[in-house]
């Protein structure tokens, strides 16, 4: 079945209306199994423990491998990927990819990355971090007009909550951006493991000014 960010069911209306031969729309959510089934992972040997926390912890009672998914009107079920990919954004799955690369269809943006963030109302809200061609300022304007530029390209729904403009992203020394911390960054939580970054302090700058956006 198919739950939000809270573990609540977000199928049991679809499948009432399949029932009662009504009109259904398409739905997302988190992929997730209740009925287990003999060919599904049992066990990482020598580590119950891990196995438990990974697959068993997020939705308690549901086995959740850690992937999104739509269920269309044909009753079809089409997996989106990893959920570190997919946004959950008011009941509508968003590709992280797709508004990073709205984003750097603008001419002013470089490079950028996305992440969904903990929303009250929305289950998760969009959080875009991106960095400026040269030649261009960041701004209050051009905050805005990005934003407006990825609803135009993608849709209203996928309009970023936040644009941060940053003069460098969290990356590894091979040049991986780290989103994971980009997570901790706009979820206001402390820093996780920064150890592998090539500059650390870069995250920190980055936290700071989230922070001071967000005040």
């Amino acid at each position: 079945g198919l739950v939000d960010e809270g573990g609540n069911d977000v199928s049991s209306g679809y499948l009432a209306a399949a029932r009662e031969g009504r009109a259904r729309q398409e739905i997302g959510g988190y992929l997730v199994l209740t009925h287990p089934w003999p060919s599904m992972l049992r066990g990482i040997y020598g580590d119950p423990e891990r196995y438990k926390q990974v697959y068993w912890s997020r939705f308690p009672g549901r086995y959740f491998a850690g992937d999104g998914a739509k269920l269309d009107e044909d009753g079809c079920f089409w997996l989106l990927g990893r959920v570190d990919d997919v946004m959950l954004v008011a009941g509508h799955n968003i590709s992280t990819m797709e508004v990073e690369s709205a984003l750097v269809d603008h001419p002013a943006v470089a490079e950028a990355a996305v992440i969904g963030k903990k929303h009250d109302l929305k289950g998760q809200a969009i959080a875009a971090f991106v960095l400026l061609r040269a030649g261009y300022t960041g701004s209050d304007a051009l905050v805005k007009e990005l934003k407006d530029h990825v609803a135009t390209k993608i849709g209203p729904i996928a309009r970023p909550d936040d644009v941060i403009i940053s003069a460098e992203l969290p990356k590894t020394r091979s040049g991986k951006i780290m989103r994971r911390l980009l997570r901790d960054v706009a979820e206001g939580r402390a820093l996780g493991d920064t150890t592998t970054l090539a500059d650390p302090n870069v995250v920190n700058a980055l936290k700071d000014k989230y922070e001071s956006s967000e005040g």
